[in-house]
């Protein structure tokens, strides 16, 4: 739909509304004040999933042990941003490395208009630094992929047949008490046509974790959907799925030779290190992104 289109349907919408037996269908009544809210967030700029809570997933790259410290470097950076904001937190899967870092790792964070405000941070990030993993101090570059999704929780956000599913499930690693180290807890869930998968093993049961799992599938489908600018599964390209965007960086840390931070989306520069890392003050490079 059109600018106009969506204006058009607004003013019916807000038509009925005016009528005297507009809430004589209680749930009918409910469903055009929910569409009139979409349109007009449509209308603002807003995808209708940017009010939802988020999922942070951020996986080592190229790089060995430092591409793993750069996603334990990452994961301190975003959750000071979450502290800031006064959103809620939780890690829901962590495979840690040897070294102190992580292979991979997932978040949840809830908090006001967190996915809308957060994902245009999803991307390739880039580290350079000197490696205090090699003996030699040369510098080093690494790689990490972060990428947020909507938290989507409510069954009816969202279907996917259930036929495009494949479930499978294991013995959880994380905590949860001694029913998680009895039973097989972990579940690892598969959308069978996009080959999109996710793992979960932060709740006591494999019924929530399952749940947690299907809205993961969920917010990726439809951070996809996003992305193509398309509006239903049926009209996913299956082959964009399928890669891993690692070719060109969003954003480069550098520690070594000079001290900067750089969106080489926007050109947003920052030279304080600590104050992005340690505080969480990305404002400024989420801030630029919106024009984007």
């Amino acid at each position: 739909m059109n600018t106009e289109e969506i204006k058009n349907k607004i003013e019916e919408l807000e038509t009925q509304m005016s009528s005297p037996t507009f809430w004589a269908d209680k749930n009918r009544a409910q469903s055009v004040i929910k569409e009139i809210s979409e349109l007009k967030d449509k209308l603002e700029g807003f995808s209708k999933y940017d009010k939802k809570d988020v999922i942070l997933n951020i996986f080592a790259g190229a790089g060995g042990d430092d591409a793993e410290d750069f996603v334990r470097i990452l994961y301190e950076m975003y959750s000071k941003f979450f502290e800031k904001n006064n959103f809620s937190q939780k890690i829901i899967n962590e495979n840690k490395s040897d070294s102190g870092g992580y292979r991979s790792l997932s978040i949840e964070a809830k908090g006001k208009n967190a996915y809308g405000i957060l994902k245009k941070e999803s991307g390739v990030h880039r580290l350079v630094r000197i490696s205090p993993f090699n003996a030699n101090a040369k510098r080093h570059t690494s790689f990490a992929m972060v990428e947020f999704l909507p938290l989507i929780e409510d069954k009816n956000d969202f279907a996917i047949p259930k036929e495009d599913l494949e479930v499978s499930f294991a013995r959880s690693s994380g905590p949860g008490g001694q029913n998680v180290n009895k039973r097989d807890t972990a579940v690892r869930l598969t959308h069978i046509p996009t080959n999109i998968s996710v793992h979960v093993e932060s709740e006591r049961s494999q019924e929530a974790n399952r749940e947690k799992a299907e809205g993961m599938i969920k917010g990726k489908i439809i951070k996809i959907l996003e992305e193509q600018k398309k509006e239903n599964l049926g009209e996913l390209s299956i082959s964009k799925t399928t890669d891993n965007e690692w070719g060109s960086q969003i954003r480069s840390y550098v520690f070594q030779p000079y001290q900067m931070i750089k969106d080489h989306r926007t050109g947003v520069e920052i030279r304080d290190l600590d104050k992005v890392l340690k505080s969480g003050e990305i404002d400024e490079f989420i801030s630029a992104e919106r024009l984007l």
